[in-house]
């Protein structure tokens, strides 16, 4: 094999991070089901631990030992040293749950007194911890809304009378359920004019609707990119997970911090992520592939209003612009709003026979929910309104069914409305 040969992600998902000769030459990973790991002398015990609660930096080559599976244990490095090959980044922390990896990651940057400055909507449960549990430890939160300028946030900010106190610019793009997507970039400039030498601005993006494969947040000005694990990268609605990603400053914050709030990914959950790494990319094309003719088909339906979806912005168009230089792909989320209301939405979603009727996303099989009434429902109903968010919405996860079949399926549900 040439040394110097660069394979691309996809092909090193089979094997980067490890070496089958370390676990008597099992060409797969095993599951390490144990709580601890043996030190070969008193000596390295007294290393390890140094480096894992930084007591001092790690030399030359070194390594962080085994430990407790609490800290680290050989299926979360692996999987994590894979998950950076995506975002080619330096390191990654994963967790039990997306909202783990989420509620860390502002937990450790934000103290009480700053603002957090996030794009609506947003996923419900970030909702309700940003409003609800931030609120409590004093962190104050204002949201903006995709299409906003930088101008236009700035003064968002400034009516806030706590500009000063900006802390992280929090973005879902696109956001859950409306596909509205944030510019990045134009955040990063918001975050760049209140960092001063003693105090970085830092930029986290939830990246779960078109990640890891078609945006790549922190080559736009992100500072950490968050994921719930559970949808595409798990692929197969059969496990819970969040992933954290970045440079090695911010992954040992949150993985310090992980330590102490024991929130970390099991050994079996690690495994079960590696297993669906290695089909990830083929899945996702497959569903991408599959979405685009569904939006085509949902677009031209007169029982349909709007269809919100990548694929269908309009050239020339500021949104379309954001679209182009953000994203590889229009992605297999879609959302639309059914002529009617909560009872024609109901019809339809009740109607339906091959789709499943089920919250999450990023499947091999294909989900539809209420947003309103599901997974946003905890959301303030003016501010869900406002966002686009109202009870005419449906959302669909688009799997690797035929995309005939996907498409039968939908069409006579909405002959039944």
């Amino acid at each position: 094999m040439d040394p110097k040969k660069q394979f691309r992600p996809e092909s090193l998902m089979m094997s980067y991070g490890y070496k089958p000769e370390l676990s008597e030459g099992a060409v797969k990973s095993p599951i390490f089901l144990t709580s601890t790991f043996a030190f070969k002398s008193a000596e390295e015990g007294k290393a390890f631990f140094e480096l894992a609660y930084g007591l001092r930096e790690k030399e030359q080559d070194e390594e962080l030992g085994l430990i407790y599976s609490r800290i680290n244990n050989p299926d979360l490095e692996i999987l994590e040293n894979r998950l950076t090959l995506w975002d080619k980044c330096d390191d990654c922390a994963v967790f039990e749950s997306g909202m783990s990896a989420i509620t860390t990651t502002m937990l450790e940057f934000l103290n009480p007194g700053d603002l957090i400055l996030y794009s609506a909507p947003v996923y419900g449960g970030t909702d309700h911890f940003i409003n609800h549990f931030l609120e409590k430890i004093g962190v104050h939160a204002v949201s903006f809304k995709a299409g906003q300028t930088k101008d236009e946030i700035m003064k968002v900010l400034e009516k806030t009378g706590m500009a000063d106190k900006l802390a992280m610019v929090y973005i879902e793009t696109p956001a859950n359920p409306t596909n509205s997507i944030i510019d990045i970039a134009a955040c990063r400039e918001v975050a760049n004019a209140f960092t001063a030498e003693e105090k970085h601005v830092w930029i986290a993006v939830d990246n779960t609707y078109m990640g890891p494969i078609w945006s790549h947040p922190l080559e736009h000005g992100a500072d950490i990119v968050l994921y719930s694990a559970t949808k595409f990268i798990g692929g197969h609605s059969d496990v819970i997970a969040g992933a954290a990603c970045g440079n090695f400053e911010v992954i040992k914050r949150i993985k310090t911090l992980r330590t102490f709030l024991g929130n970390m990914a099991s050994p079996h959950t690690g495994w079960l992520l590696m297993r669906s790494l290695e089909t990830l990319k083929v899945r996702m094309e497959q569903q991408c592939r599959n979405a685009q003719e569904v939006a085509r088909f949902l677009n031209e339906h007169p029982k349909v209003e709007k269809v919100n979806y990548l694929g269908l912005i309009p050239e020339g168009t500021p949104e379309y612009e954001i679209y182009k230089r953000q994203y590889e792909s229009p992605g297999a989320m879609l959302s639309f709003d059914i002529k009617g209301g909560e009872k024609e939405a109901f019809k339809f979603i009740n109607g339906l026979k091959l789709i499943k009727l089920a919250v999450s996303l990023g499947s091999t099989e294909s989900l539809v929910e209420h947003p309103a009434t599901m997974t946003h429902a905890g959301v303030d109903p003016e501010h869900r309104r406002e966002f686009g968010v109202t009870e005419k919405l449906v959302r669909i996860s688009v799997g690797v069914e035929y995309h005939e079949d996907i498409i039968w399926d939908i069409k006579q549900a909405l002959e039944a409305v």
